[in-house]
């Protein structure tokens, strides 16, 4: 058994009656509203189609400072070469980054990314090895006992792996 809301509190408004809302029985206000909302919605839907445009653009001139390689004349600081090389970017990452050939970049750079590339693996040996020896870590201990030192899981016993002896003399006694 159902009650309205007019039963259990009388002072609640019920709108089972209400003519439903229409352009003739709405207020200007509301009207108003619901065209703003339109319009809003019509401006970020218009807006979100166009690609971003970048305002108030600022140029001006820097001088850099660098190697100068291929046809454009692009001039690339060793620098910033060096950083990327020390983060093992990949050479084509690196040319593409700089926007040169490929080939032009690594002709040029080849001692560069080299001696950088060679400068990260030793600081990450000297700090896995710091984590192993000074930490005590046990899993790098292992790690590097395996790779450093050609240690095994399971050790091979050298008298296993050596061949048996053959006997003539005792197939021929079968």
């Amino acid at each position: 058994m159902e009650q309205s809301n007019s039963s259990i509190n009388p002072n609640i408004e019920t709108f089972e009656d209400s003519v439903p809302l229409t352009e003739d029985n709405q207020s200007e206000g509301s009207k108003k509203f619901e065209q703003h909302m339109v319009d809003a919605f019509e401006r970020v839907v218009e807006e979100s189609n166009k690609p971003y445009k970048v305002k108030n653009i600022k140029y001006g001139e820097k001088t850099v400072v660098g190697r100068v390689i291929g046809r454009n004349k692009t001039v690339i600081p060793e620098e910033q070469v060096a950083e990327l090389a020390k983060f093992h970017c990949t050479n084509k990452e690196m040319a593409d980054f700089f926007d040169v050939p490929l080939q032009t970049f690594v002709d040029n750079f080849r001692d560069i990314i080299t001696k950088n590339r060679l400068i990260t693996k030793q600081r990450l040996r000297k700090a896995q090895l710091d984590l192993a020896l000074n930490k005590h870590d046990r899993v790098m201990l292992i790690w590097l006992g395996k790779n450093l030192l050609g240690q095994q899981d399971s050790p091979v016993n050298s008298e296993a792996t050596e061949v048996l002896p053959w006997s003539e003399a005792e197939t021929d006694a079968d």
